[in-house]
């Protein structure tokens, strides 16, 4: 076993169980929806009636950018690859991959379990949306990059604002009427455990690439 091996054998166990963990949490909470039929959870129903008395111009305007953000073909196409590529310029191609690989796993995953479990959407959504209620895509996709960045860079501040855009996305989620509350904990529970099982598969080239990035820099200077 190399010393990157050794490195980071620690980590990549802990990605490995808590990755799994959310998974599964997330799968239990989809399966009790799913047993529960079509009556929402009372706490799902208390915070549509209040998110509905926010309404107001600024908060409609946020939540609509974030639903074109957060989704279809600019969060499909292009923030997977704009990330990519940033990543390759900053040298960390492997970084990239694993990027590329958590956002396609993370989207994969939810259309799995929208059309298991088939969710209905709430009456007063406001945007259109794809099939299933359960579990957020946006939401999921927002997860995903926030732990994503952590694991590519592991800052404190780095992690701040990524538990920052996943509340801004689900809060957004629930405002526009296009997910229940639990939707968008299922979402952020599938998302974040994909980027950690994910980021077990790569994490020894990316311990590498980053071990060797100092050597890098210094070529380039």
């Amino acid at each position: 076993m190399t010393t990157v091996q050794r490195r980071v054998a620690m980590p990549v166990i802990a990605y490995l169980a808590v990755g799994s963990g959310l998974v599964v949490f997330s799968c239990l909470l989809g399966w009790w929806i799913f047993a529960r039929g079509e009556e929402p959870f009372a706490i799902d129903t208390a915070w549509n009636l209040f998110v509905a008395q926010l309404w107001n111009p600024v908060l409609t305007g946020f939540s609509h950018v974030m639903d074109f953000v957060g989704g279809g073909w600019f969060s499909v196409i292009v923030v997977p690859i704009g990330g990519a590529i940033a990543l390759v310029v900053l040298r960390r191609p492997w970084a990239a991959a694993y990027f590329l690989a958590a956002e396609a796993a993370s989207a994969g995953g939810v259309q799995v379990l929208k059309h298991l479990f088939g969710r209905v959407r709430p009456e007063d959504i406001i945007v259109l949306s794809d099939y299933g209620s359960y579990p957020s895509g946006h939401v999921a996709n927002a997860a995903t990059i926030a732990v994503a960045a952590v694991v590519i860079f592991p800052r404190v501040w780095v992690a701040i604002v990524g538990a920052a855009w996943v509340v801004l996305m689900a809060f957004s989620r629930t405002y526009l009427h296009a997910h229940w509350l639990s939707d968008t904990l299922g979402g952020a529970l599938l998302g974040a455990g994909v980027a950690l099982l994910v980021a077990a598969a790569f994490a020894v080239p990316m311990a590498r690439e980053g071990t060797d990035a100092p050597a890098r820099r210094r070529s380039l200077g």
